[in-house]
């Protein structure tokens, strides 16, 4: 790391985005548990506060296309960022690289037809340890590589000189190289991951936009001339799980929406919630109704599916659009359902504050037996 003109040293990130993956094509794009892969990655190294810059290397246009910073990382991955880093910068070390531990016999290749046996190579078949009197091994899992600038310029490496390593939990490492593996991931970073510093502990507060997040955006007609929307049951039961919880549900029209005042009464006794009418700047309204309530925008979600829900989206502790949302408002939420409005989306978030809640407990929890134990 070169010193700046300050006299401290440049601490850069660069993140390698692949376009070619064969296993699964544009992978870094691809969304995982609601955020583009790289999403992850990227959100993590510049929110870190370690890094005087962050890089993007691609070779595909597709991936330099895509607006992945959108808000804050994920705790558990800053950590690591911060703790390996300072193995170079606090220690001296010229580079450190990322490990997992894995309990697994590995065995000598035979070629198929071949005469040769097999062999062990960190085994004793007659005294097989077990599990868990096994320290297991030490394996270089890719999630990431410190080195200094002097090693990579002078000898053209990312591991050498003083060498550390820094090592994972097994429950944060996971290779995605084929469909299969994706699923794992996604239920890794859902139990684990986390969507942003302004996620809160406990949402209070809903909003959801009804045309085009609880109904598909389009209106029927019945031969008498009659107006009718389409709702979801799945989405109804989504809305009374988290009534169910405390967390008072709030839909939003507009003097646009394809919903009359007659099924605007329907709908607020099908699913007990207030519907509020908002302008084309929903904010205006919506902040009144947060401060009425006494509460802060990190204790509010919210769920939009177009550009006039940017502000709310941007501000909401959680946010979410559907699956077919426009990319203005893709980009500005933090979580994206793979159902689309009116087939699901609004149950699909609902499960997602559900679990961020018991996330947050459960960390909650841990931390009072941390400081009871000291």
């Amino acid at each position: 790391m070169k010193p700046r003109a300050d006299g401290h040293r440049h601490a850069a990130a660069l993140v390698l985005a692949r376009g070619g993956s064969k296993g699964i094509p544009l992978k870094n794009i691809k969304t995982l548990a609601g955020v583009p892969l790289i999403g992850w990655v990227l959100r993590a190294a510049l929110d870190s506060g370690v890094f005087h810059s962050v890089w993007v290397s691609t070779d595909h246009d597709e991936i330099e296309k895509v607006e992945f910073v959108r808000l804050n990382p994920d705790v558990d991955v800053i950590c690591n960022i911060q703790e390996a880093l300072e193995m170079i910068t606090l220690r001296g070390l010229d580079s450190v690289f990322s490990v997992v531990r894995r309990h697994q016999f590995r065995w000598q290749e035979v070629k198929k037809g071949s005469a040769e046996l097999t062999k062990p190579f960190n085994l004793d078949p007659s005294n097989r340890p077990r599990r868990q009197d096994w320290d297991g091994e030490l394996c270089e899992n890719g999630s990431l590589y410190f080195t200094t600038r002097e090693l990579i310029e002078n000898q053209g490496l990312l591991q050498g000189g003083k060498v550390g390593y820094y090592e994972m939990l097994p429950e944060y490492s996971v290779d995605i190289d084929v469909d299969i593996d994706w699923p794992v991931a996604e239920q890794r970073v859902l139990r684990y991951g986390y969507f942003g510093q302004a996620t809160p502990e406990v949402v209070r507060l809903m909003f959801c936009i009804v045309s085009g997040c609880l109904t598909e955006g389009r209106t029927f007609l019945s031969v008498s001339g009659e107006e009718m929307v389409s709702i979801n049951t799945r989405d109804t039961v989504g809305i009374r799980m988290l009534q169910s919880e405390k967390v008072e549900v709030v839909l939003l029209t507009s003097s646009e929406d394809p919903v009359t005042e007659k099924l605007v009464d329907k709908l607020a006794k099908r699913t007990g919630c207030k519907i509020v009418q908002v302008g084309e700047e929903p904010l205006n309204e919506l902040k009144l109704i947060v401060e009425q309530r006494k509460l802060e925008w990190k204790d509010v979600a919210y769920m939009g599916n177009d550009k006039a829900d940017v502000n709310c989206l941007n501000l909401a502790g959680l946010s979410a659009v559907p699956g077919d949302a426009p990319v203005v408002a893709i980009n500005a939420a933090k979580y994206t359902c793979r159902k689309v409005g009116g087939m699901g989306a609004v149950r699909e978030f609902a499960e997602h504050i559900l679990l961020q809640r018991e996330k947050a407990k459960s960390l909650m929890k841990q931390y009072r037996i941390d400081c009871s134990s000291k």
